[in-house]
């Protein structure tokens, strides 16, 4: 759209071999970030920074660098680090919100959710309770990004200031346009791990029939996964393993409808969005954003999440009622026209940056 953009990109893996006590001491407080930005922003003067990511080579020095030198500051909220130290809300296979509106995220240290390890996550809760009594989230960001409503009320509900935090999808681009669906088959997009809910989709098909399934994407548990394919027969199953991005767009042209079994707080997925650019109805778990973002009997159907029967019951509804579910694809399609194309996104984007400019 003629705009520059300028990158500032740190890599995390600088800090491999460094003393566990200063790559600590980096990701609460990073003074060489601070000084690099604050020079970085002097040499080029741009009218906005939008943050993705500051932990840990960063860090929320970054944000006061901004501050100093008059920069209105962006920060997209692309997971939930600043309210849960693990950043998925998540806890041994399951939903956790023990740590959401504490001062000082205790729980996720007693269980080491960060990477498995109480010392490391100790490290991200020093982080999120220091620059919690800073003010550094509420004074410091003059704007938030949250992908779906559900994330924003929960970041209000972890203590951001809700007059700062908007809600703008992800989006897709190009345009993959809408398929025909004359493939006579359901699609699976995705990592292959327990928190995608693969092993819900496994037995729900267990209790199908006469309903092929495409499964794309690799991860963990696909050893697992074809082993249990081989072991109950399920002939009707396929697994394709990781394809690419064009193969993806092909199938989902293809298929009838797309299964989303996620058993977590997905931030926004972006196979659901592409499923809509090519017309593709989605039969999801009704959780968090994903609830959100596929209207029941519009859009797609949505069942108990972790519940093979509810799962099989809905699959067997969509193949029994075709005229109900091409009608869906097609709502899904005005779905991704009306939300989710690189203009629309646009639009949205230039209006925060106003915005954030205008805060100060």
């Amino acid at each position: 759209m003629g705009h520059e953009v300028i990158p500032f990109v740190e890599d995390n893996a600088r800090l491999n071999g460094v003393n566990p006590l200063r790559a600590a001491v980096n990701a609460v407080w990073s003074r060489e970030s601070q000084e690099r930005i604050r020079q970085f922003i002097r040499e080029r003067k741009p009218d906005v920074a939008h943050f993705h990511n500051t932990f840990l080579m960063i860090s929320p020095a970054a944000y006061y660098a901004c501050k100093e030198e008059g920069m209105p500051v962006v920060q997209t909220l692309h997971n939930y680090r600043l309210i849960c130290p693990g950043a998925l809300l998540m806890r041994e296979g399951r939903v956790c919100e023990e740590c959401v509106g504490r001062a000082v995220p205790w729980p996720g240290v007693l269980h080491g959710c960060w990477r498995g390890s109480r010392l490391q996550t100790s490290v991200v809760a020093a982080m999120l309770t220091l620059h919690r009594a800073m003010k550094t989230w509420t004074e410091q960001v003059d704007c938030y990004i949250a992908l779906t409503e559900f994330a924003r009320r929960k970041f209000i509900e972890g203590g951001l200031p809700a007059e700062k935090i908007v809600v703008k999808p992800n989006f897709v681009d190009p345009d993959p346009g809408m398929g025909k669906h004359e493939g006579n088959f359901a699609l699976f997009v995705g990592r292959l791990s327990p928190e995608k809910g693969v092993r819900t989709i496994l037995q729900a098909w267990r209790l199908l029939e006469g309903v092929p399934l495409k499964v794309v994407g690799d991860g963990p548990l696909r050893a697992e996964i074809e082993a249990f394919v081989r072991r109950e027969g399920l002939e009707q199953v396929e697994v394709l393993g990781r394809r690419p991005r064009e193969e993806v767009f092909r199938l989902m042209q293809e298929a009838r409808v797309l299964v989303f079994p996620s058993e977590w707080y997905e931030g926004f997925p972006m196979t659901i969005a592409e499923a809509f650019a090519c017309g593709l109805p989605v039969i999801a778990s009704r959780l968090g954003a994903i609830a959100e973002i596929v209207e029941e009997g519009r859009t797609g159907l949505l069942f108990n999440p972790g519940s093979p029967e509810d799962l099989a019951a809905k699959v067997e509804w969509a193949w029994a009622h075709p005229r109900e579910l091409a009608e869906m694809g097609r709502e899904a399609r005005r779905e991704y026209e009306q939300k989710y194309t690189a203009e629309k996104n646009y639009e949205m984007l230039m209006a925060i940056y106003e915005r954030a400019r205008n805060s100060g």
